[in-house]
């Protein structure tokens, strides 16, 4: 009996070490709320002595519970003897903090009639301060993700969508409840290359963590757009694989951005490389020169028709300048700072003229490497010369046409439309209402091309004119042939001035480059037929132009020992197309049709 009152003290001394030493403060209420005893722990964390806190009731602690409050809960406990709850503490000195309480309702051993409530508390001001910067943490999260300018996925192993952002659901036009019916494979335009679920089978492998790639996305609607795509692995808290995080950004404006600048960037280069070839050419003169009566008619016409947007066909004999007349159009027009696109309709294949001048896509026929644009796409703003327009595949000519009333054409292997503004100087050597009664040139083409022509006239009819032209020649090629020349004889002028020039300018300054060189001293010295030739005057009898065209002719296959085309025939020394050359030699009967 002894034994056992040794051991009810020392658990009595036990229980109240426990209870002082305890970090929870822990105080007991009788059924009116009065506080009559308390550990250390709750008078230090209210402020109060122990004294002063025994003088308390449950009102002067708790500003939230209240006497009210305490007998609906000493009601509570009496049926369910436990409840824990949180409330808000008042200390001494008046400042409030979060706290947790557990109660439990306790019988009074004695049977003296008083019940008390056990009352366990700690301040909660931390935990509640970490909760609240979580769900601070959680909603900054959540309107990230939702408000991100990017779609974001949260994919699981499986392949199933663990959660989608606003963003992607706009960028799709799908519902978050209809994305839940789909895979990201549904995503990929039909024969697609689906590059990205391969690498999304590599990070699920373990093979890669990361990927990124550029692809098109398709729309519920089955439209498509290009994004960049990034999928990365995460991992759960012990290292293993959990889920995929996609990042989806939206770049179609950048593609197109970056397509329009390459275009423009091809444009350009194709510009540059048309000009560059341009530079490279030797145009007759470096400025029009001329003073006799029937060139300052073709002048005032230059001066008439530049400023309008009319089209010009330019006719003439081979040599006679028509270029350089078109050029004056050009640089006298409103789209002078844009180039003059040439095209020599003689001079390219029939199976090339349609692609020199619409263009073609890569691969529109065998050959084609890349995609070209053509003369007229160049052109665009400004001024195209189609040079022996005579020459144009009859198959073309209707296209032709419909860039001249509507301003528009397809490129080769594109059937897209293409618009432009491109004004059109057509020149010829042939007479096109022959060659329409031929059934060779459309005859609607003809008058859309005949807006406002121009003659210009042969050398022949511009002997005033030779003195300055010859000047101008010697000037031209002196410094490039090295020679000494600074005057021309009377006689030379004079058998200049006779000859008939069936080559009309061209032919004279290759004549002229040639005489430069064999001269060898201050005075021009010309080739010796030339100075044999007999002088035609109008009052006597004069050989007809096509004896002397036919003369000239064969003097130049004298000379290239009977070739007539390549660098060393006759069609190079007389400065014209070997077709062109060709032709007349049936028509003099030189050669065989």
């Amino acid at each position: 009996m002894e034994k056992h009152d040794i051991n009810a003290k020392q658990l009595m001394e036990l229980s109240h070490v426990t209870i002082e030493q305890a970090m929870d403060g822990i105080f007991w209420l009788d059924e009116k709320g009065h506080i009559y005893r308390a550990n250390e722990a709750a008078c230090t964390q209210l402020g109060y002595t122990r004294k002063e806190f025994l003088r308390l009731s449950i009102a002067d602690i708790d500003v939230k519970i209240g006497v009210k409050g305490f007998q609906e809960l000493w009601s509570r406990l009496k049926l369910d003897r436990k409840e824990t709850f949180e409330s808000r503490h008042k200390r001494k000195n008046g400042k409030t903090y979060p706290a947790e309480i557990t109660s439990y309702y306790i019988k009074s051993p004695e049977n003296d009639g008083k019940d008390y409530t056990c009352n366990f508390f700690r301040d909660i001001t931390h935990l509640k301060q970490t909760q609240h910067e979580l769900k601070e943490s959680e909603e900054r999260f959540r309107s990230t993700f939702e408000e991100a300018p990017v779609g974001i996925a949260h994919v699981t192993l499986d392949r199933k969508w663990l959660r989608v952002n606003r963003t992607l659901c706009r960028l799709t036009g799908y519902t978050r409840d209809e994305m839940e019916a789909i895979t990201f494979r549904d995503l990929n335009p039909p024969d697609s290359p689906e590059e990205d679920l391969i690498q999304v089978e590599k990070i699920v492998a373990g093979q890669i963590q990361t990927f990124s790639i550029e692809k098109p996305m398709m729309r519920k609607d089955g439209t498509s757009f290009w994004i960049h795509l990034s999928v990365s692995l995460k991992r759960n808290d012990t290292g293993a694989p959990d889920y995929m995080i996609a990042v989806v950004e939206d770049i179609t404006a950048r593609r197109q951005a970056e397509e329009e600048l390459q275009a423009l960037k091809n444009q350009l280069e194709n510009e540059n490389i048309y000009l560059q070839e341009e530079i490279r050419v030797e145009h007759n003169f470096g400025e029009i020169i001329g003073r006799c009566d029937a060139f300052k008619s073709v002048l005032r016409k230059v001066e008439q028709v530049a400023g309008t947007e009319a089209t010009v066909l330019i006719l003439g004999e081979t040599g006679t300048g028509k270029e350089l007349i078109a050029r004056a159009v050009h640089d006298l027009s409103g789209r002078k700072k844009r180039p003059l696109v040439k095209v020599n309709c003689a001079s390219l294949p029939a199976n090339l003229i349609e692609s020199e001048l619409f263009g073609h896509e890569k691969g529109a026929f065998t050959g084609a490497l890349a995609r070209k644009s053509g003369r007229f796409e160049l052109a665009d703003g400004g001024t195209i010369f189609l040079d022996e327009i005579g020459d144009l595949p009859l198959e073309l000519q209707a296209k032709l046409l419909r860039v001249l009333q509507e301003g528009e054409f397809e490129r080769l292997g594109n059937p897209q439309t293409m618009k432009v503004d491109v004004r059109v100087i057509a020149a010829t050597n042939r007479d096109l209402k022959k060659l329409m009664e031929q059934g060779l040139f459309r005859e609607d083409l003809y008058y859309r091309l005949n807006v406002f022509p121009i003659d210009t006239p042969p050398l022949r009819e511009r002997m005033e004119d030779i003195p300055d032209l010859v000047r101008h020649f010697i000037h031209k090629y002196k410094t490039k042939t090295a020679s000494k020349v600074s005057k021309v004889a009377s006689g030379e002028m004079k058998a200049l001035q006779s000859y008939r020039w069936p080559g009309n300018i061209r032919e004279l300054e290759n004549i002229i480059e040639r005489a430069l060189i064999i001269s060898r001293g201050e005075s021009l010295e010309l080739e010796e037929w030339l100075m044999q030739s007999t002088p035609q005057k109008v009052s006597g009898k004069m050989a007809s132009l096509s004896e002397n065209e036919k003369a000239h002719i064969l003097k130049a296959l004298e000379l290239t020992a009977g070739r007539i085309s390549g660098d060393k025939g006759a069609a190079k020394l007389l400065d014209i197309n070997p077709k062109t050359l060709r032709s007349r030699m049936v028509k003099l009967g030189l050669l065989r049709s």
